[in-house]
């Protein structure tokens, strides 16, 4: 597993590890039923607190990317609710295109980067092809 932690960000780092691990599984690079490193072995492999780990692996937890299992670790198990997610996505989307807006990107490049972002995403799943409205 290939993480890219920015120690000198302002985002936190549990956000950052948060963020790795959904691109990864986005990729495909982390799959369904894998298991996630155990806090330990994730806090020494990045170089950080096992607290921060404990605390990304919640949210994961609470956003229905993983499941906490006491013999297993945390394993990937995607709880998917459309409806939630869509709002969720929705909202996220709000604050980052009024941004786009307020610097003069055009509707046009907003989709030309969706797109282009949206493919490197599609994990070869059929329902992640696209052209679904």
């Amino acid at each position: 597993m290939v993480l890219k932690i920015d120690f000198n960000s302002d985002e936190a780092i549990y956000i950052q590890l948060r963020n790795q691990i959904i691109m990864g599984i986005a990729t495909d690079r982390i799959r369904e039923g894998d298991t996630l490193p155990s806090v330990r072995q994730m806090a020494e492999y990045v170089g950080i607190n096992m607290h921060t780990v404990n605390k990304a692996y919640s949210v994961l937890r609470q956003e229905g990317f993983v499941k906490l299992d006491r013999r297993k670790g945390a394993v990937v198990s995607l709880d998917v609710d459309k409806i939630q997610a869509m709002e969720e996505l929705r909202q996220n989307l709000d604050v980052v295109l009024a941004c786009g807006i307020c610097k003069n990107i055009s509707r046009s490049e907003v989709h030309q980067l969706v797109d282009m972002i949206y493919d490197t995403y599609t994990r070869g799943n059929p329902e992640c092809s696209g052209d679904e409205e």
